[in-house]
């Protein structure tokens, strides 16, 4: 349909079995369209959890759960309601989320909490805590964490003997399962017998997930809302795509219904995914902003830009199977950054471009230079972050800068000689 207003749920809203942690644009975007979607969607309801603040929560809550999701292609939009997401919460609301977590019902926690949630340094804080907390209630505890939250809430679960259930990760990280798995263990340890009975009960799910799902601005929430009658509207692009890796002992939605892939080989279209796409967008989110540009559709009309995109690709494809229809891939890639009604912020994109290049671009290089290569499309994606970052140019500082992205790249003199050369060319930009 071409427009929607929200109205009331039609039937009744389904059973809450989906607790998720992260609720924001993408995963309405995404896993909750696929729950929508599913052939048993009306058995598989979710109660979702912002990061910390209350206002996206409030909104939906206001709004029974339902937004609307608006498809932008270049032809046009097509809305559509969303009912999937039962009850919405302020990620501050522990106590409800430790009881959700802990209720028999509930087969799956699912996570969009960002790369750099799995490595925060203030999960040993959480360690601690939980240590402390052996023998209490639960109810007064407060993780700072969304790892330690996560952890308060299984420690409840195991308390409950509520039974297994699946973790799965729907950040982007490669084999996002098992570093979840990692840091859920490492904040458990401190807690007797509760990492046993996690490696027993707990189920680390992989997925690699796409759909772009772009931040929109005041402005732009304000036309949608006198549009539609939502004030939590959410844009997207017409393609989507998720593969799954693992178990599910507590039951899941037949999301293949909705076109998930089920697989057991993940690491493929994994890297597939976050080289090409999150690597390419990595590229243009320091490269385009040098040119001065500001979205990623705007960017890949340069022509230095996409000469780089397509270097860098060319660099990537050489460590992926070919049977992935790289080709097909690449071409579906320029189309959909090519989209001019999807507004991708290249600033947004770049927020914590450190973390993002250690699993987007530093696993390419490594694996041009072992194979003796160059890996200057690489360099030259290194060498426009440094820039756009403001990094130190002399050799030592760029050396230690590409040391803590990666030891291996930081030891290579070629490859730390070729960001020095990129960047004496990328900083050229900077001076128009």
């Amino acid at each position: 349909m071409s427009g929607t207003t929200l109205g009331v749920r039609e039937s009744p809203a389904p059973p809450v079995r989906i607790v998720h942690m992260g609720l924001g644009a993408f995963h309405r975007s995404h896993l909750a369209w696929y729950t929508a979607h599913a052939s048993d969607a009306a058995e598989w309801g979710i109660a979702a959890y912002t990061g910390r603040s209350a206002g996206l929560a409030d909104d939906l809550t206001a709004q029974d759960g339902l937004y609307t999701l608006i498809v932008r292609s270049p032809a046009g939009d097509e809305a559509e309601r969303i009912g999937s997401i039962v009850r919405a919460h302020p990620g501050t609301d522990i106590p409800s989320f430790v009881n959700d977590v802990a209720a028999p019902t509930t087969g799956i926690v699912s996570l969009t909490i960002t790369e750099a949630a799995y490595a925060d340094e203030q999960a040993s804080l959480d360690r601690t805590l939980l240590a402390d907390s052996v023998g209490e209630a639960l109810a007064s505890v407060r993780p700072v964490t969304a790892i330690g939250r996560l952890v308060l809430g299984l420690e409840a679960r195991r308390r409950a003997d509520s039974g297994a259930i699946a973790l799965v990760s729907c950040d982007n990280l490669p084999e996002n399962g098992e570093v979840l798995r990692h840091a859920v263990r490492a904040v458990a340890a401190g807690v007797p017998g509760l990492v046993d009975w996690i490696d027993a009960h707990v189920s680390f799910v992989s997925s690699s997930v796409d759909r772009i799902t772009p931040r929109l601005s005041g402005d732009e929430v304000a036309e949608l809302a006198e549009r539609y009658g939502d004030r939590a509207p959410v844009v997207t692009e017409p393609f989507s795509d998720w593969v799954i890796a693992g178990e599910f002992p507590a039951g899941r939605p037949q999301w293949e219904a909705a076109g998930v892939r089920f697989t057991d080989e993940l690491e493929p279209w994994e890297a597939r995914k976050l080289w090409l796409l999150n690597g390419a967008h990595t590229l243009l989110a320091s490269l385009g902003r040098l040119h001065g540009h500001h979205t990623v559709s705007d960017a890949i009309a340069d022509a230095d830009c996409l000469r780089a995109v397509e270097a860098y690709w060319d660099e990537a494809c050489r460590h992926l199977p070919p049977e992935l229809g790289l080709r097909e891939y690449r071409l579906a890639l320029l189309d959909r950054f090519r989209n001019p009604r999807i507004r991708h912020l290249l600033a947004q994109i770049g927020l914590d471009a450190d973390t993002k290049m250690r699993v987007r671009i530093v696993p390419v290089a490594e694996r041009e230079r072992s194979a003796g290569r160059s890996a200057d499309a690489c360099a030259k994606v290194v060498a426009a972050w440094l820039a756009i970052d403001g990094r130190g140019t002399d050799r030592s500082s760029v050396e230690s800068t590409i040391a803590d992205l990666s030891p291996v790249l930081g030891a290579d003199a070629g490859f730390v000689e070729a960001v020095l050369a990129s960047r004496r060319s990328v900083d050229d930009l900077t001076l128009r």
